[in-house]
């Protein structure tokens, strides 16, 4: 089973992620540890998203790659990869279809205050699910960015609110 966690900026999609590897044991790709891990060091102040959306775009071929021998092994595979895009989420959807594999889509729909609020608490705390600060203007960007997913994107989905 493939599951798609989809939410906005300060939704809890890590939180969530977590807390649903405990229930079924499978596997986290979590996109800001990837970029953390591998990108972060080399960016210049001059980059900007199409830089970010480049890499993330190569990442996301080997976590198809391992998506794939994970299926084979009949382990759970827990995508925290933003997804704030249809078209991105459609990419994922293509590929469970064309590979034949199980899809649960997770939507967090969380209210702008309280994401903000969490936001705001996971950039001075820098807890266990901090990668890297999330500026005012960053989160405000995604305000506009992010598509809610329909109501036929989520059919036999789960959605959590607050």
């Amino acid at each position: 089973m493939i599951h798609l966690i989809v939410g906005n900026t300060g939704s809890g999609k890590t939180t969530y992620s977590a807390k649903l590897k405990g229930k079924n044991k499978g596997i986290i790709f979590s996109i800001d540890k990837w970029n953390k891990t591998l990108f972060l060091a080399d960016k210049k102040p001059t980059d900007g998203l199409k830089w970010f959306l480049e890499r993330i775009e190569r990442s996301e071929e080997i976590i198809m790659e391992l998506v794939k021998q994970l299926e084979n092994a009949k382990t759970d595979s827990i995508l925290d990869l933003g997804l704030s895009k249809l078209e991105h989420r459609d990419k994922f959807r293509k590929f469970v279809e064309t590979n034949g594999y199980e899809l649960k889509t997770h939507f967090l729909d969380i209210s702008k205050e309280t994401r903000l609020g969490r936001v705001i608490k996971r950039n001075s705390e820098k807890g266990e699910t901090f990668e890297f600060e999330v500026s005012r203007e960053n989160f405000d960007f995604m305000e506009n960015w992010f598509e809610k997913p329909s109501e036929i994107e989520m059919q036999d989905g789960i959605t959590i609110t607050e």
